[in-house]
């Protein structure tokens, strides 16, 4: 499946941390969802980048923008990951399946070291409209290279600014 900006987003029905479900389809945020999909507990960058991500909750609250972050580690290991990130209010889904991953276009990796998950899902950034559409992706093949957290806040500001329309769906 090909991902796209302006079209209905994929399926994403994950359970919570917090308990519940995270279900795409029936959140109704303000302006927008941020899903986070992070490699898991064995990534060091995820650590950093998801601790900065959690510092900027009330901003991105503050401009209608729900957040959760998304893995394909089992409720154990995201729940250790939290622990040990010292992760307290970023909504979190573990058990994110494989096949869901790929229809979200995310990259997958096998594990090369012991502390690695066997397979998971490498990082993707996608912002969702409140209609459940993609707004922008931004899919990696690496733990690198993913956009800054305050690249997305400064996008999500402008958007919210000039009422810039998604682009790339052509």
């Amino acid at each position: 499946m090909t991902v796209l900006p302006r079209q209905p987003a994929p399926v994403l029905d994950i359970p919570l941390l917090s308990g519940g479900r995270f279900v795409l389809r029936d959140r109704r945020p303000q302006r927008f969802t941020l899903i986070l999909f992070y490699r898991g507990l064995h990534c060091e960058r995820c650590k950093g980048y998801l601790g900065e991500i959690e510092s900027m909750l009330p901003e991105f609250a503050s401009r209608g923008v729900d957040v959760v972050a998304v893995s394909c580690d089992t409720r154990e290991r995201a729940a250790r990951s939290m622990a040990e990130w010292r992760l307290s209010k970023l909504a979190v889904g573990y058990d994110l399946p494989i096949d869901t991953a790929r229809e979200w276009g995310l990259f997958i990796s096998r594990a090369v070291r012991d502390d690695e998950s066997p397979i998971f899902a490498e990082p993707g950034t996608f912002l969702i409209d409140a209609e459940g559409r993609i707004y922008f992706a931004v899919i990696n093949s690496l733990t690198r290279l993913r956009p800054y957290p305050k690249d997305i806040m400064d996008a999500i500001d402008r958007i919210i600014e000039t009422g810039a329309e998604a682009r790339g769906e052509a």
